[in-house]
């Protein structure tokens, strides 16, 4: 059985360039491993009950993200706008709006999450086109950041804030609950999907199989888990790991 090893996000696979140009080169094709056998564990599944608290002063890479994902549902259900004023994010709630600092020409922008990613290690948020421009973003694509939540605005189904360049406006300070999972893996082939989540239930539930049209072809996500903390999730994707069902984890926000 084939698994990839792609990062891809909840709402995208998101990805750096070495321009700002709005021109960006080919995808990554998934890579893929084939899982080891199963050893014996035990099943764990939670509801939330608790708001999640959020670190404040997360510091690492900030890359950015356009097409093919222009015009395409995030994962809030938004049509993402890449002029616009947006970011990803892989566990902060729906809404929250943040200050992006770059450490390294101490630019601000202020962006409001309405998507999952990126999914690549070391980055801790994918800023929209519009975003990146407004602090510079290097020549790279990526940059040293420090992010600082501000206060939670409207969630998904409101207005779409992803859609307009004017910095977001938090309207309270009370971060929602959560619902996390760990993504183990994502395919191109929905059977090879359909294999990894059955040997999963096995030993671990809910699993469920999240497909998403990138805009250059559908993709299958496998999720393990519903806890309602970060720590909980990442404690699961260390057993996870252990357990040789994948390689490389990813602790998401459901919600």
């Amino acid at each position: 059985m084939v698994l990839a090893l792609a990062v891809l996000s909840t709402g995208c696979l998101h990805h750096h360039r070495k321009s700002t140009s709005t021109r960006q080169p080919p995808l990554p094709t998934p890579t893929p491993s084939t899982p080891q056998p199963a050893k014996p564990g035990r099943a764990r599944t939670k509801t939330p009950v608790t708001p999640t608290p959020v670190v404040q002063g997360e510091e690492g890479l900030a890359s950015w993200y356009g097409r093919p994902y222009h015009g395409r549902k995030t994962a809030s259900g938004e049509i993402y706008n890449m002029y616009g004023i947006s970011a990803a994010h892989r566990t902060l709630p729906f809404g929250t709006v943040l200050n992006v600092q770059d450490l390294d020409n101490g630019k601000n922008v202020q962006v409001r999450i309405n998507d999952r990613g990126p999914f690549i290690e070391g980055r801790v948020i994918d800023l929209s086109y519009g975003a990146a421009k407004v602090i510079h973003l290097n020549i790279d694509g990526i940059a040293r950041v420090k992010l600082e939540v501000l206060g939670y605005g409207a969630e998904e189904g409101s207005t779409p804030a992803s859609s307009s360049t004017s910095p977001p406006t938090p309207t309270t300070t009370t971060p929602p609950p959560g619902i996390f999972a760990v993504q183990v893996g994502a395919f191109r082939d929905r059977q090879n999907a359909e294999r990894l989540k059955a040997r999963i239930e096995a030993r671990y539930r809910p699993v469920i199989i999240q497909s998403y049209d990138r805009g250059d072809g559908m993709f299958h996500r496998v999720r393990v888990g519903q806890e309602s903390t970060e720590e909980g999730a990442e404690d699961l994707a260390r057993r996870l790991r252990a357990d040789e069902f994948a390689t490389e984890t990813f602790v998401i926000r459901m919600n």
